[in-house]
């Protein structure tokens, strides 16, 4: 049985004596449970062992005794507050999914100059100019990169505006259904320079993350979800 005492310890203070059993402890507890960890009941029922094996001519300060005291009642807080925290983080979420769930069948505006155009509609995107352009240029391109229609939407100060494509090539023909890319060019300082463009998609579902606290989106068009908090505007109904 092991014992603590203030003597013939190798010289080692009450603490570190406590820390070396309660080591062993834990080491016998994985052996019997595969658990790697100490409850709280187990660092009480150390300490009482502690106290009945002290040496009575010997005992333990009460500044030792105060700190170990307090150090359990740390670790407990700690615990319950990571539990806690835990069970915050799960309430949040499903309230995110429960008001991300009114998205479903609304266009929301995500950072990708990709989306989906339907058979017989338009698509729509938003571009952020830093600065003022005489001429922002809009090129539509397929999914092999073809360019299949350029216009011209004049000049425009800075800041963010809304780009509208009808679904049409060159020649007026209504293209199929598919993912189609928008981008916006235009002369700075004499070059050309083009700028992010962020396009609408339309949302099927909405999911719950693994276990990351992320709300997910299923939009259409698209093989991978995104976060509910990467989408920069919700469409109007």
């Amino acid at each position: 049985m092991s014992s603590i005492n203030g003597a013939g310890s190798g010289n080692l203070s009450y603490l570190d004596q406590l820390k070396g059993m309660q080591e062993q402890k834990l080491q016998e507890e994985q052996k019997a449970t595969g658990k790697n960890e100490l409850k709280q009941e187990d660092f009480l029922s150390l300490l009482t062992k502690q106290l009945a094996q002290q040496d009575p001519f010997k005992p333990v300060g009460n500044d030792q005794m105060i700190a170990q005291m307090a150090s359990f009642a740390t670790v407990d807080g700690i615990t319950q507050m990571n539990e806690q925290f835990g069970s915050l983080n799960s309430a949040m979420t499903s309230n995110q999914a429960l008001q991300a769930s009114s998205l479903v069948g609304r266009d929301v505006l995500i950072p990708s100059s990709t989306s989906v155009k339907a058979a017989e509609g338009a698509m729509a995107g938003m571009v952020r100019l830093p600065q003022a352009l005489d001429n922002m240029m809009v090129r539509v391109e397929n999914e092999q990169g073809q360019l299949l229609k350029t216009f011209d939407m004049g000049s425009k100060p800075p800041g963010e505006h809304r780009i509208e494509w009808d679904g049409t090539d060159e020649n007026g023909n209504v293209l199929p259904e598919g993912r189609y890319t928008l981008k916006v060019a235009g002369l700075v300082g004499g070059e050309s320079r083009e700028f992010d463009v962020s396009t609408y998609a339309n949302v099927n579902s909405v999911l719950l993350g693994n276990g990351d606290g992320n709300v997910m989106l299923n939009l259409a068009g698209f093989d991978s979800p995104f976060k509910l908090s990467d989408v920069l505007e919700v469409g109007q109904v």
